[in-house]
């Protein structure tokens, strides 16, 4: 177990644990094989080599998946001559950003892990791929109440649900649910995409049509899950195929129908959404298509913790994603999908997909705002703008407080972007 307290104001870590509490540590494990977090456990083992690192060793783990990570009480610290060279801190306020893209699933592990999300974002469109799906407004509403039960007793977290659209759902629903004050986005999943999509849509342009022609008039966002499911095409494919073959068809028929296209992964995603009229469609992009590629599947063995839906896909496509976050356009914005699983079901032969990233993601984040030159423009002006387009009021806490390493100017860009929710 490798733990760490304080870091050199110039690393690079001083980023990637942005987020922490100042009276906390961030717990990595040494068994965490995914590359996304490589560079920090690098940094963390050089630094432990140094001596600077001697924590007390009280631990509770999270039980999913890939990372471990957990806050630890802050008992004593050894070597304080060395701490104080490692430890430029400060404290900021800023607004708290929102999470557009994200899993809470149930039971148990609704419980685990909600608590991650609600210490990092104020707000968080929850996805509605649970068994059975969430497929009615009444049923939004009891797992809304399901999600603030389970909620630490002094947060303010704002769970915004969504529907699961399938072959059956009635203009009516769509319209309760715009009543509801609850429900903010229809979720449109291919039957066969994702995971618990096997009841998704199989006639978009058939049985579903009256159900779009619902969410203009209501001007209702739709949430794509955008990969087509034929076995014939190739899975790093699936995603310009599907803009090829329903989205652009979909954008054509409704042209005044707001789209959010789900976790981009291709440089085609970029450019269609690049292409379309600003306001109408947009796309959420997570933190794990911004930093890996498609090798990180296969380096060192099989690793199933970066194994997710859509696929990684090529190195051309990651730096297509990141020019396209950091280019100042509103049309891109904060999406985790943060898709927690038990780790006996992806550590085994058929492992399920979706990487669990709440506990870290804001800081991943802010890594690649890092990057230099990164940030050209002021307060890189679109990432963080969900609430324009999903027609939210915008968040005006300024509650939320994390700790900085260092005042680097990319990486304070990076934190006004989310200041411009407020």
């Amino acid at each position: 177990m490798i733990l760490v307290f304080a870091v050199p104001s110039n690393s690079p870590l001083c980023k990637i644990i942005s987020s922490i509490k100042i009276l906390h540590l961030v717990s990595l494990s040494s068994s965490l094989n995914s590359s996304l977090f490589s560079p920090a456990i690098q940094q963390l083992k050089m630094l432990a080599s140094k001596g600077a690192l001697v924590p007390d060793s009280r631990v509770m783990r999270t039980l999913f998946s890939p990372c471990n990570i957990s806050h630890i009480s802050v008992a004593s610290f050894g070597r304080k001559s060395s701490l104080k060279a490692y430890s430029a801190k400060m404290e900021l306020s800023i607004t708290r950003p929102d999470d557009w893209h994200l899993h809470l699933r149930d039971g148990d592990v609704l419980k685990t892990v909600v608590s991650h999300s609600a210490h990092h974002f104020g707000r968080a469109i929850v996805m509605p791929n649970l068994k059975p799906p969430i497929t009615t407004t009444a049923a939004a509403v009891a797992y809304r109440e399901a999600i603030l039960k389970s909620l630490p007793a002094d947060s303010d977290f704002n769970p915004l649900m969504t529907l699961y659209l399938t072959d059956t759902t009635s203009p009516m629903e769509i319209k309760l649910a715009r009543e509801s004050q609850v429900v903010f986005g229809v979720k449109l999943y291919p039957a066969g995409a994702t995971t618990n999509s096997q009841d998704g849509v199989i006639d978009l342009f058939g049985k579903c049509l009256p159900v779009l022609q619902e969410l203009v008039e209501h001007d209702m966002p739709l949430l794509v899950h955008g990969e087509v499911t034929n076995p014939e095409v190739d899975m790093f494919d699936r995603e310009k195929v599907f803009i090829e073959t329903v989205l652009s068809p979909l954008v054509q028929k409704f042209p005044r129908l707001k789209v959010v296209m789900e976790h981009v992964t291709t440089m085609d995603a970029v450019k269609f959404v690049e292409s379309c009229t600003e306001g109408f469609v947009a796309a959420t992009v997570t933190p794990q298509h911004l930093v890996l590629n498609r090798n990180s599947l296969f380096q060192g063995g099989l690793q199933p913790h970066n194994y997710c839906l859509p696929v990684l896909k090529r190195e051309i496509h990651r730096e297509a994603l990141v020019s396209a976050v950091t280019s100042g356009s509103r049309r891109f914005f904060l999406g985790t999908d943060s898709a927690p699983h038990d780790r006996r079901r992806k550590e085994c032969s058929c492992g399920c997909a979706g990487i669990y990233n709440a506990p870290v993601a804001l800081s991943v984040y802010a890594k690649v705002f890092e990057k230099p030159g990164a940030l050209k423009l002021p307060l890189c002006a679109g990432f963080g703008e969900g609430p324009d387009h999903k027609g939210l009021l915008k968040m005006h806490s300024t509650s939320s407080k994390h700790l900085l390493a260092s005042m680097d100017q990319t990486f304070m860009g990076f934190l006004g972007t989310i200041q411009r929710l407020s």
